[in-house]
């Protein structure tokens, strides 16, 4: 099968380029985003998600993921559901793409307007978890590996209507219950958690990485579950996501990424990659790539709502390019060799201390204590050591201009 070409603009085709193994992926509802905001309808037409897979597949993308209903419509019969299925498998196959990961709209429609999983009327609270069950369906039959779940609506406008322990059982009993349902299945699926601050509730359950990193570990399978942390979920609680990013790595529960930007502690604003924060998203890509993070780099942003269809096709391509370029100016600057010796430089230090250190990772005993205790430091010169991060942080910020 010969997957096509075309780029949207020909001056494009340089190292930075979007390929099939950058696993550069977008979710359905970000490109076909019609640009309606609370103040405003929508300014483009829907988007047919197999036109969308042909245009990113073009572009260089790797796959695409969706909610249940970006697919199949709310409310399709069974038949309409089998034929769009079938017509999707078949556009993923004729174009070279593929569906890592899948979700759950539970917060779009009326019956969510309190919450999914931790809504007050049972009710909801069962239907959330049949919708979620035939959407684990959908996702798992097209492919996917990964499970999202984003709680939307999963909080708070009156701290008074709902018991917050409470409310974080339920999603508990809910995300057990899912997990045994995906085993019991044999669909060998990853669950990944994502947090947000607030929005569209005035305050939302798990607000930040921490918080949800925290909560898995009270689950039953916490070893199937993990984080998907976004870009402007992080930002709008006033967090660098890098760290946020590194600590799910660290616990080896980074499962799945949301990339975009926002400015600054507001709204989300789900803006392009790399439109606004550049030195922080150097540094994320940086941690992503010297980590060997093997999951897709997927984007989930939308275009400016003054953009037509082309503007879309624009807004993607950047997306994957300034990652692209982001990769280079951070594999450019580890391998400078200013930058190099000036770190060799700053990370020097005592050698009796660093054996001390070494032997502190092996872990303790009471000797190894005595000794620490009984060594001489000097706080003086400690206090007046120059750590020459001036510097370095200049030439990280001339690499990412391209300077050096």
């Amino acid at each position: 099968m010969t997957v096509p070409s075309q780029l949207i603009h020909e001056s494009t085709s340089d190292q930075f380029t979007p390929k099939k193994e950058d696993k550069f992926t977008f979710g359905l509802w970000t490109i076909a985003n019609q640009g309606r905001d609370p103040f405003g309808d929508a300014v483009r037409p829907a988007l047919n998600p197999i036109h969308s897979v042909q245009k990113l597949s073009e572009l260089g993308a790797y796959g695409v993921n969706f909610h249940d209903n970006d697919l199949v419509p709310f409310g399709a019969s069974a038949a309409e559901r089998d034929r769009i299925v079938r017509d999707f498998k078949k556009a993923l196959d004729d174009y070279g793409m593929v569906v890592p990961m899948a979700t759950t709209n539970l917060f779009y429609h009326p019956a969510f307007k309190d919450g999914a999983f931790t809504a007050v009327d049972p009710s909801v609270r069962a239907f959330a978890l049949q919708k979620t069950m035939h959407a684990i369906d959908l996702g798992a039959e097209l492919g996917a590996k990964t499970y999202v779940f984003w709680g939307g609506r999963e909080g708070v406008d009156s701290e008074a209507s709902k018991e917050a322990t409470e409310s974080l059982k339920r999603f508990r009993e809910a995300i057990n219950f899912l997990c045994e349902y995906s085993i019991d299945k044999g669909y060998n699926l990853r669950f990944a958690m994502e947090p947000k601050p607030n929005e569209p509730r005035s305050d939302t359950y798990f607000a930040t990485v921490g918080h949800m990193l925290g909560f898995i570990y009270t689950l039953d399978h916490p070893d199937m579950v993990g984080v998907n942390p976004e870009v402007a979920h992080e930002y709008m609680a006033g967090l660098n996501f890098v760290h946020s990013v590194a600590q799910a790595l660290e616990a080896g529960k980074l499962f799945h990424i949301d990339l975009n930007d926002q400015k600054g502690p507001r709204y989300d604003q789900d803006l392009r990659f790399g439109s606004e924060n550049l030195k922080n998203l150097f540094f994320l890509v940086r941690l992503l790539e010297n980590h060997g993070y093997e999951g897709p780099r997927h984007f989930d942003a939308h275009p400016y709502r003054t953009e037509d269809e082309a503007g879309v096709w624009d807004f993607a391509l950047g997306c994957m390019r300034t990652y692209n370029m982001f990769k280079v100016r951070a594999k450019q600057f580890d391998t400078d060799p200013t930058v190099k010796q000036l770190l060799a430089d700053i990370y020097a230090g005592n050698a009796d201390h660093i054996a001390l250190l070494d032997q502190v990772k092996k872990g303790y005993t009471a000797e190894l204590a005595n000794t620490i205790k009984a060594t001489t430091f000097d706080p003086k010169a400690l206090g007046e050591r120059g750590y020459q991060y001036e510097k370095l942080d200049q030439l990280a910020i001339e690499h990412i201009m391209g300077i050096r």
